[in-house]
């Protein structure tokens, strides 16, 4: 019978030992994880940045308060039929009235829809008067997914809008 001294033990290397192999692995997982992270956030960034965002940043409560001042007090309303499908044109319709409750006619309203992930795909269009106060246009979107939506009413210099979120599914 051979015996094991505590000398036998200490020459044992110590990448032999199966918890510390487990750490190691455990480590290189993480990193290798967080180059393929860095590497897609930098291969895939979509450049949704606006690029004069410092300059439109600057007097923002300024322009915040005077377009409170002005505001006409309209109840605006987008009509999005549900469900949006992918490839098909589809008519979005847009609401607009006074604080009385009478139609308004702004000088033009036009129908913005953006991809969040992908600027490229973003669109716009004039929309046409289909009575007093109520405007449509047709609208097709060319990808499945979340797209934001928004509706913007000009009179003169200034410009009220509403949003909305939508999700657009296959045929």
């Amino acid at each position: 019978m051979q015996r094991t001294t505590e000398t036998d033990r200490k020459s044992a290397p110590a990448l032999r030992n199966p918890w510390v192999l487990g750490w190691i692995g455990l480590v290189v997982t993480v990193l290798a994880v967080n180059l393929i992270m860095v590497y897609l956030a930098i291969a895939t960034n979509p450049g949704l940045v606006n690029p004069d965002y410092y300059e439109r940043g600057q007097d923002y409560e300024r322009t915040l308060i005077s377009r409170r001042a002005r505001d006409p007090n309209w109840t605006m309303q987008a009509d999005v039929p549900r469900p949006l499908r992918v490839g098909e044109p589809q008519s979005i319709r847009f609401f607009l009235v006074d604080k009385s409750g009478q139609p308004v006619d702004p000088d033009a309203v036009t129908f913005f829809a953006y991809r969040p992930s992908d600027a490229a795909r973003d669109f716009s269009s004039s929309m046409w008067r289909e009575g007093t106060g109520r405007y449509v246009v047709e609208a097709t979107f060319p990808l499945v997914g979340v797209w934001d939506l928004l509706i913007a009413a000009r009179t003169g210099e200034d410009e009220y809008s509403v949003g909305e979120r939508v999700s657009v599914v296959a045929r």
